[in-house]
């Protein structure tokens, strides 16, 4: 699909851009004309591109206030300035709360919040400058209970709450919206749902009948970065296909008519 939104001249900074829906946000952006920078921990085997055209990456440990700022600086040395800037970094492996230590949970508030404020907090200066923008990838996990990952699905609801303060607080200047992304097709999928057979049935749990694919997020942090969002700010945007349906629904008279465990087209 040709993306129309034009935003050729616009440098974009993009954080855990090198797989998954970080990579398709990516992808998106490069498609659109803007100049891309990645950054993480470990530098992807190869680097996302799209219509012959490259990100740069930038190892950043975005947990850390001190690299942060340094990748800041680099942007502005070498871009004069900044437009974008998407928060991706995130993610958490699945463990019962009680089991976690206490830096554990410290570890998984950092990654999923922490890296966040930091990021939005050293660019504001070069975002300020452009009337730039920001965007937080936030989850479904933000607002329904996340058993296995709670302490990520509360530090998405904080990243949320951030979002709606900052996009009152950096009006008009600077422009926050989330991104709420519901079960995504990255490359690990198979993995974390299992066999085929299982993937499909959570994807039947999908009213569109479908896990999104990660450039279908790209798609939306396009459109939010984009002057067709300029009075949109403060914002979060579901990309999840409807939620989930009610686990009522598989147990009702009407269970035939709403197959909540049935793919969809």
């Amino acid at each position: 699909m040709t993306i129309l939104i034009d935003l050729s001249g616009k440098v974009v900074a993009i954080t855990g851009g090198g797989r998954g829906v970080g990579r398709g946000i990516v992808t998106r952006f490069l498609a659109s004309g803007a100049d891309v920078e990645f950054c993480g921990r470990t530098e992807p085997d190869t680097l996302p591109e799209a219509d012959g055209r490259r990100a740069r990456f930038t190892a950043v440990d975005v947990r850390d206030p001190e690299q942060v700022d340094a990748w800041m600086s680099q942007l502005r040395a070498r871009h004069g300035g900044l437009d974008v800037l998407v928060n991706n970094a995130g993610g958490s492996p699945f463990g019962r709360f009680e089991a976690g230590s206490p830096g554990y949970l410290r570890a998984i508030t950092e990654l999923n919040f922490l890296s966040a404020a930091f990021t939005a907090r050293a660019a504001w200066s070069l975002l300020r400058e452009r009337r730039g923008s920001v965007i937080n990838i936030t989850s479904i996990s933000a607002r329904r209970p996340s058993p296995g990952t709670a302490v990520y699905g509360a530090a998405k609801a904080a990243l949320e709450s951030l979002t709606h303060s900052l996009g009152a607080e950096w009006a008009p200047e600077v422009r926050v919206n989330a991104v709420r992304c519901g079960l995504v097709a990255t490359d690990g999928a198979d993995e974390h749902y299992g066999s085929p057979e299982q993937h499909a049935r959570v994807a039947g749990t999908i009213p569109r009948g479908r896990l999104a694919t990660p450039e279908e997020v790209g798609d939306v942090c396009v459109f939010l970065a984009s002057p067709l969002a300029a009075h949109v700010t403060g914002g979060v945007v579901p990309v999840d296909g409807g939620g989930e349906w009610p686990a009522f629904l598989s147990h009702t008279p009407n269970a035939d008519v709403f197959p909540g465990d049935q793919p969809r087209t």
